[in-house]
């Protein structure tokens, strides 16, 4: 992670990309455990914590509230979603097509990330010029 306000955005998005890969990983342990008796599946919250902390931020701007993020402490969170119902005997809550889709949606949301940290290093290499 740089430390230089022309980076704020860069950081965030670095941020959101590790929480994507982490969800990737935590969706791919709960598709090795589909067949686990009493494995509650797991998930990765990012987006509520980064919304939260920009919400709680004293400041107006978008590029003042970025700036004051505490870095160190945004970052992806692995719970336990033991709100989602079981109808297997087993105890098990992971449903297989339910978790293809979150890693079709999480693999595109990966990807528009490291899409957007590629378009602000063009922009910073058009500034430089």
């Amino acid at each position: 992670m740089i430390n230089t306000d022309v980076y704020n955005y860069i950081n965030v998005l670095d941020s959101a990309a590790d929480a994507s890969s982490l969800r990737n990983k935590t969706i791919a342990n709960n598709i090795a455990n589909i067949s686990t008796p009493h494995y509650k599946r797991q998930d990765v919250s990012f987006a509520a914590n980064l919304q939260q902390a920009l919400k709680n931020s004293r400041f107006e701007t978008l590029d003042q509230k970025v700036d004051s993020l505490n870095m160190h402490r945004l970052r992806g969170v692995v719970y336990t979603d033991t709100e989602a119902y079981s109808y297997r005997l087993d105890g098990n809550n992971v449903d297989i097509d339910t978790e293809n889709v979150y890693m079709a949606q999480n693999q595109l949301t990966y990807q528009g990330l490291t899409e957007s940290i590629n378009a602000e290093f063009k922009n910073l290499k058009a500034v430089l010029k």
